[in-house]
């Protein structure tokens, strides 16, 4: 066999093709830290949202629409609505495709970054955590069991002892139909949901859709948390009753890449001058005028 020596220029133009074939093969690096000087530079505050309960009615306005909007102008920038869906969502902010397995997460790839903030009523629960970093509490949450108003199930009375109340609700799931979804706080492998015998169904459709899509009996028992029961209950008086909770309580807030402390810091000072002067309270009985019904030190808390 012969061997053929390359020489320096043949050696080089390998090199090149072999680096060339490597960026093709390699997802490419996530794009350069974006913050407040970058947001600022930019002169564009992107949103990230998707239509949910009154935090972004898909109208073109809600709670949280105003909050960004606020937060656009204080930084003196323009505001842009950019809408997302929950299974892509924290990709779009973070720049990292992931896939959720309980409370871990594992990395598949990076994407583009779509957004500087996301915020429509997130809930702060481990795997996100571990994903963002989440501004101040913009919202009290807790995840419900809840009923068509003629189910023959009843709701659980109240004790002193949240844990009793939770044993309680799950304790009539038994053969009973339900609706959850994955990818949310209403994911019921979230709250060991599957141990109880009920009959899950996970539910493909948007948030708002499922408190409608238990009361045409798609499934007898659907979960909801607490900004979208209290919507379905205005919406639709005397079609539903909530039987008990199946979590302890949470917390909502916008969720920040963790590489922009600085644009998280600007909200959370905005959120505090709002919460001092007494328009946070405005807004958020605006949109959940019954919300002190249910959470009476919500408003009145420092968080």
């Amino acid at each position: 066999m012969t061997t053929q020596t390359q020489s320096p220029r043949a050696r080089l133009a390998s090199a090149v093709l072999f680096a060339l074939a490597m960026t093709l093969s390699v997802p490419a690096a996530r794009a350069a830290v974006i913050d407040l000087d970058e947001i600022k530079a930019a002169g564009v505050l992107r949103h990230l949202g998707i239509p949910y309960a009154n935090f972004v009615t898909g109208a073109g306005d809600g709670m949280d629409v105003e909050l960004m909007q606020l937060l656009a102008k204080r930084l003196g920038v323009r505001y842009e609505y950019v809408k997302t869906d929950w299974p892509v969502a924290f990709g779009d902010l973070t720049g990292h495709k992931i896939k959720v397995h309980g409370d871990d997460i594992e990395v598949l790839a990076e994407v583009p970054i779509k957004g500087d903030v996301l915020a429509n009523g997130v809930t702060v629960i481990p795997w996100r955590e571990k994903v963002v970093n989440f501004g101040g509490v913009t919202f009290p949450n807790q995840v419900w069991l809840v009923s068509r108003s003629d189910s023959p199930v009843s709701p659980v009375r109240p004790t002193r002892s949240l844990a009793d109340d939770i044993l309680a609700t799950k304790s009539v799931l038994k053969d009973k139909s339900l609706m959850g979804k994955v990818g949310t706080c209403l994911d019921p492998s979230l709250y060991d949901i599957e141990k109880t015998g009920a009959k899950i169904t996970l539910f493909e459709g948007g948030l708002n859709e499922l408190a409608p899509a238990m009361i045409a009996n798609k499934s007898e028992l659907t979960l909801l948390d607490v900004p979208d029961a209290l919507v379905a209950l205005q919406k639709w008086p005397g079609e539903m009753k909530i039987i008990g909770p199946v979590s302890e309580e949470q917390d909502m807030a916008p969720a920040f890449r963790k590489d922009s402390p600085q644009l998280r810091a600007e909200f959370d000072k905005m959120l505090a001058e709002m919460r001092a002067d007494g328009s946070f309270k405005a807004l958020v009985e605006r949109y959940y005028p019954f919300v002190s019904d249910y959470f009476p030190n919500f408003l009145a808390a420092k968080h």
